[in-house]
């Protein structure tokens, strides 16, 4: 009798453990963490780790702790695919990433299938949320956006001048070169030059031959850094000094590693540096003192995390559909990178781009530091 008491109690003490081992919120991060773009898979990485670490220590998310898993899709939509279907199968209910707008898209379809929120840091194609999709949200700004905010710095200060604008054919790259045009041109002005190249390549001559002849006085670039650090290191090779204009996609200091030099001078459209927002100081501490400068999309992945954890304990549910219907309440998220709410599309409510210029700081680095309003407007 006694024996079987006891085995009683074990097995009660087993099944009660187990509850509290399911008792978890599972999250997960999807985006390059190899290959040409791993820098920003490491912004989505720690960024997303750490806000899941001051979340879990402060309580977890409706009593429940998040456990956090971490898909690599090299930047390739096939892939992403295969790391969407791996966190359904796993379980994960909401999801930080991915990286590319051009991987963005087929993974949301995966993750609207299988109940799943999925909140981009960094995906800006303007189609991510056109789709009606009740799952796909982002903590930055779209292109249609960024783009008009670059066409107007161009009509302004280029105006009369020849402008070459080349993009990497990429979902992201072309949709933004495309809006920085269609903004110039309806201040009246028309590239010189409109060229694509092809992700992966290495020796851009005859494109920067192109822009020579063109006569370019500003080279436009659609597309992400490691390539564009290449083209604007081709360009001085040949004599060719006219600056190159980016966008977010070349938001890493890896720019200036690939691009050397030649680099300074280049302009940039990104949000106001989140790293200056007094509610990241904390959060800005201690990734540096792990060694970890969270530049460009971390402190947007700690807000991803920090926006579906918000809407969960006010909905008092971890079910993805209810919060995504918290999200789209118009509702104030308070974030490292600022208040943000929701419209029906799942795009923020903010105008969140400004211009950048790259040079030397006062270390002698060559980063990306923003410019004064007064000079952009």
């Amino acid at each position: 009798m006694k024996r079987i008491s006891t085995l009683g109690l074990a097995l009660g003490f087993a099944v009660a453990m187990a509850g509290t081992a399911s008792a978890q919120v599972k999250f997960g991060v999807q985006g390059p963490i190899t290959g040409p773009n791993a820098a920003f898979g490491a912004q989505l990485k720690n960024g997303a780790q750490q806000a899941v670490d001051d979340i879990n220590a402060a309580g977890g998310i409706n009593g429940q702790k998040i456990t956090l898993s971490f898909g690599d899709d090299v930047s390739d939509p096939k892939q992403g695919v295969s790391v969407a279907n791996k966190f359904a199968a796993d379980g994960v209910k909401f999801v930080v990433g991915a990286f590319n707008s051009g991987v963005t898209m087929p993974s949301s379809e995966v993750y609207q299938e299988n109940g799943i929120i999925a909140v981009t840091p960094a995906s800006t194609n303007p189609q991510v949320t056109e789709r009606k999709m009740w799952n796909v949200f982002r903590t930055c700004g779209r292109d249609d956006q960024q783009g008009a905010v670059a066409g107007a710095y161009i009509l302004k200060h280029f105006k009369g001048k020849k402008i070459a604008v080349v993009h990497d054919k990429t979902t992201y790259g072309k949709g933004l070169a495309d809006e920085t045009i269609k903004a110039m041109e309806k201040g009246g002005m028309k590239p010189a030059l409109y060229e694509g190249i092809n992700v992966g390549e290495k020796d851009f001559s005859a494109l920067v031959s192109k822009i020579k002849s063109s006569g370019a006085d500003l080279v436009y670039w659609g597309g992400l850094h490691t390539e564009g650090g290449l083209i604007v290191r081709q360009m001085r090779d040949q004599g060719i000094k006219a600056p190159l204009m980016g966008a977010d996609g070349i938001t890493t200091d890896e720019f200036a590693q690939v691009g050397g030099p030649g680099v300074e001078g280049t302009l940039m459209t990104f949000p106001p540096d989140p790293r200056n927002n007094p509610a990241a100081k904390a959060v800005v501490a201690k990734f540096r003192a792990a060694k970890f400068e969270p530049e460009a999309y971390t402190l947007y992945s700690y807000a991803a995390v920090q926006v579906m954890a918000e809407a969960a304990k006010a909905a008092k549910s971890n079910d993805p559909k209810k919060v995504a219907e918290k999200m789209h309440s118009g509702m104030k998220f308070d974030t490292v990178i600022g208040p943000l709410s929701y419209d029906k599309k799942g795009d923020i409510t903010r105008l969140d781009y400004t211009m950048y210029i790259w040079k030397k700081d006062a270390s002698g680095k060559i980063t990306y530091v923003e410019m004064n309003p007064a000079a952009t407007n």
